[in-house]
């Protein structure tokens, strides 16, 4: 698409967008009255209306059945994850079986690294990103001592080239085949926090498995930003949490996929709970954990409802919005404006006053742009807050902005564009 810097052009796009509409559907924040254009659902996601019905119907429930509601009622309790399954599942290309909504992402991450992490013999060593997000991090090292390695020298990291920001897939697959025999773990993230890269998960996972590794995902700034196809991928874990794209609550219930492959390995080791027993005998309440088939085997205790019930609200939506290729076709051209509007900023100034180290590629990229200030970088992000700008600040120069396709306009982002414009010449002046 020719974009055009004006706002008749903006409104234009907004009142042909299919997916305009669910903007209503969402809760708005608002400084001195008016709304924030909301650029930060990489960090939280805005609140659907509709949470507070699908939280009312289960506490509704709990008033009126107490404990009878795991079993009776429109929805009863004992079932409720099933049904998040079916929904769960087309957002990360999964089987239903395969995904669970369960915990928090970084206890999943322990959990999963429990089952698939077995190091054997000389194969001790995990693979990751080197700017990977810092709980990844110290998961990875803290499994590490707690098995008695050396996370210094059984940690292996893969770093951008020399003056790049990016990893080239290339380069990644270089160091697993590398390392082909000393690697039991892969474990990457599907996006960049910081720098906004959408990796080749499928590429890995080839690589991974083909130098004899267990491959996994945190697909924290993946899920509900860019198509994933995990089964297909033949991916063998993944992790994710549902509160930043998935618009799902602060804190909110993460999601686990396991590959059916591993439902029927008698040897894979991991910690159990009751519920994850088998469900047609779980209230025997017999000795000797069973495991229930699927990644529901994984879960440990009863179903958080309430966590569970705001996440089913935000994915209602998501399926009444077209899925994710509905929400990705509008992410290209939104991230894509988005880029061409901070281009325009440079080239009115005549010099790289933001440099963008977000692949340029939108295959390569999810919904969001993180941009290197050469100048007065906290000063102007501070200035866009107090125009009613919500980004997210990383130091030491870093603002990432990340328009979400579900509620922020074309015309907020060109409107973005001209208070970045008002700033920059405020800030010369000062």
């Amino acid at each position: 698409m020719q974009f055009k810097n004006n706002r008749e052009f903006t409104r234009d796009l907004d009142q042909s967008d299919p997916l305009n509409k669910f903007r209503s559907q969402f809760l708005i924040p608002k400084h001195d009255g008016k709304e924030v254009i909301y650029l930060c659902g990489n960090s939280l996601g805005l609140q659907p209306k509709s949470v507070k019905t699908f939280l009312d119907q289960q506490l509704h429930n709990w008033e009126n059945l107490a404990v009878e509601g795991w079993f009776e009622g429109e929805t009863p309790w004992l079932y409720y994850h099933k049904e998040m399954q079916e929904l769960m599942a087309p957002m990360v290309g999964a089987l239903p079986a395969e995904v669970i909504p369960m915990n928090s992402l970084s206890v999943n991450l322990h959990l999963m690294m429990v089952s698939f992490y077995q190091p054997k013999g000389k194969r001790v060593k995990i693979l990751m990103e080197a700017s990977a997000f810092p709980s990844d991090q110290y998961i990875v090292e803290s499994q590490l001592r707690f098995r008695g390695y050396d996370p210094a020298t059984d940690i292996i990291e893969v770093h951008p080239q020399k003056g790049e920001h990016t990893l080239q897939t290339a380069d990644i697959v270089s160091v697993i085949n590398q390392h082909a025999d000393e690697i039991a773990l892969i474990l990457f993230g599907g996006i960049n926090f910081l720098s906004g890269q959408f990796f080749d998960l499928e590429a890995i996972t080839i690589a991974g498995h083909a130098a004899g590794a267990i491959v996994g995902f945190d697909l924290a700034h993946a899920a509900g930003n860019v198509p994933l196809q995990l089964h297909n991928w033949n991916a063998d874990f993944a992790c994710w949490c549902t509160y930043k794209y998935l618009n799902s609550s602060p804190g909110g219930i993460s999601g686990v996929f396991i590959h059916e492959n591993h439902f029927s390995d008698p040897n894979l080791k991991r910690f159990a709970g009751w519920w994850g027993f088998q469900e047609s005998s779980r209230f025997k309440m017999t000795k000797g954990f069973v495991p229930q088939n699927g990644a529901e085997g994984w879960q440990l205790s009863c179903s958080p409802i309430l966590l569970m019930a705001t996440h089913k609200a935000s994915l209602v939506m998501f399926k009444e919005a077209g899925g994710m290729d509905a929400v990705r076709e509008k992410s290209i051209l939104l991230t894509s404006f988005l880029e061409f509007m901070i281009i325009e900023i440079n080239e009115a100034y005549g010099e790289e006053l933001f440099k963008i180290i977000t692949p340029s590629n939108f295959n390569n990229r999810g919904a969001q742009l993180s941009l290197i200030a050469k100048k007065n970088g906290k000063e102007t992000f501070d200035a866009l807050v107090k125009r009613r700008i919500i980004g997210d600040w990383r130091e030491p120069n870093a603002i990432r902005l990340s328009p979400a396709p579900l509620y922020n306009t074309f015309e907020e982002i060109f409107e973005l564009g001209i208070q970045l414009k008002g700033i920059i010449k405020q800030l010369k002046h000062c």
